[in-house]
């Protein structure tokens, strides 16, 4: 395994954290500013809109889609260090239209929709024009097991028809929101995997309603945040449904795969800034007629937030490897482990640099807070630790069971 940058990525790189020192941090109090002034939180920011054509006239444009022509070209392993300048920002990868859910829904449509789909979906947003959300988690079962999604996807002549509730749709309340990926359930005879279908619909379709929108720990993450929907009667066109009835868990395990390896790859940045402001406060504040970097139990914290944010980068990029160089199926294990450690690292470092903080670790004063909350909820994100740690324990007995035992 070789994960020495390539030159295009050493480029990209080297424009990127230049786009990021000139544009993005010197923008983080506009941002801030122009989402607390208006009337609504849920709303189209102009600094967002200013930096993405910036962004799009330098080149740095839909760096993502490893497997198509329409992305940069990149693999999943050159992909992971942009995705970490970018992750050190929350709000930055969409400047550069690398922002969740949209990048797993342009995976996905890539992958699976018909040349009509990606005419109608694809193209808009891949320009940036709009964004999308995905609909899939439910309140009222137990949604980390998708078998139990009940959601209902019928055939009606030329439409189907939707009838269900969901929440955690991520996305959904910005303006620009005009599409969904909705799982549900086609065929409750069939057989347990094939009971799923995914559909495209409409976001101003009748008789969907947005029912609210639901906090993060106490955060909304407007301007797009995550919203419960309900879908009464809902009627789209036969041509909507993705792949074909009973295809939804063959997408998902398509999608959720790539998906969340982005999701780990911005966490690395997110640790590696909650590193630096560690490191700072600790070298500028002073107890006892001592700085708190002299103290042996700060630099005890420093030291193994490094060794946690290195260990957890090169089990990131040994994942994209293998799913460059294997594929996406062979690369589960990795996958999986990878969706547990990284969440796990950031919380650490994050709750190492508030205590360090102290009084200001807690307040709006850093975004330490913020980003903790955020990692809290990825531990959830594309099924919890628990769905992750039994696939890695399952692949790992079946691995073990394959070696000749050895006596004594």
């Amino acid at each position: 395994m070789d994960f020495t940058p390539s030159p295009r990525t050493q480029e990209l790189a080297r424009k990127l954290q230049t786009f990021m020192d000139d544009h993005v941090y010197p923008n983080e109090a506009e941002y801030a500013r122009q989402l607390d002034d208006g009337e609504t939180r849920w709303r189209v920011l102009p600094i967002v809109e200013d930096l993405k054509e910036r962004a799009k006239a330098e080149g740095l444009w839909n760096l993502f889609l490893p497997e198509s022509a329409l992305g940069a070209g990149l693999t999943n392993l050159e992909y992971a260090p942009l995705c970490e300048i970018m992750g050190r920002v929350p709000w930055a990868p969409e400047v550069f239209n690398c922002s969740a859910p949209d990048t797993g829904n342009m995976e996905t449509l890539v992958r699976y929709a018909d040349e009509a789909q990606k005419n109608q979906w694809l193209k808009p947003l891949l320009a940036g024009d709009i964004r999308s959300a995905f609909a899939m988690t439910e309140p009222d079962v137990a949604s980390s097991d998708a078998t139990n999604i009940q959601c209902r996807i019928a055939r009606d002549g030329d439409d189907y028809v939707i009838n269900g509730r969901k929440w955690w749709t991520s996305g959904i309340g910005s303006p620009h929101c005009k599409i969904m990926i909705v799982m549900g359930k086609t065929d409750p005879q069939a057989e347990t995997y094939r009971q799923q279908s995914m559909i495209l619909v409409p976001v101003d379709t009748p008789g969907v309603t947005v029912e609210r929108m639901l906090d993060v720990m106490g955060y909304d993450d407007a301007p797009h945040g995550h919203g419960e929907v309900t879908f009464e009667n809902v009627r789209v066109p036969a041509s909507n449904m993705l792949l074909g009835e009973g295809r939804g868990f063959e997408i998902a395990q398509g999608r959720l795969g790539p998906g969340r390896i982005h999701h780990c790859m911005r966490i690395i940045g997110i640790a590696e800034r909650a590193l630096e402001l560690m490191c700072a406060r600790a070298t500028e504040r002073v107890t006892w007629k001592k700085a708190l970097a002299d103290r042996g139990v700060t630099q005890e914290r420093i030291a193994q937030s490094r060794i946690e944010i290195d260990m957890c980068r090169l089990l990131i990029l040994k994942a994209a490897w293998m799913m460059d160089t294997v594929g996406n199926k062979q690369a589960r294990q990795e996958i999986a482990m990878i969706k547990v450690a990284a969440p796990d690292m950031a919380l650490s470092v994050i709750d190492r640099a508030m205590q360090i903080h102290g009084g200001a670790g807690m307040s709006q004063d850093t975004p330490l807070p913020y980003f903790w909350a955020r990692m809290r909820a990825l531990r959830f994100a594309d099924g919890p630790d628990e769905v992750h740690r039994r696939q890695i324990a399952r692949m790992e007995l079946r691995r073990q069971a394959d070696w000749p035992r050895r006596e004594g």
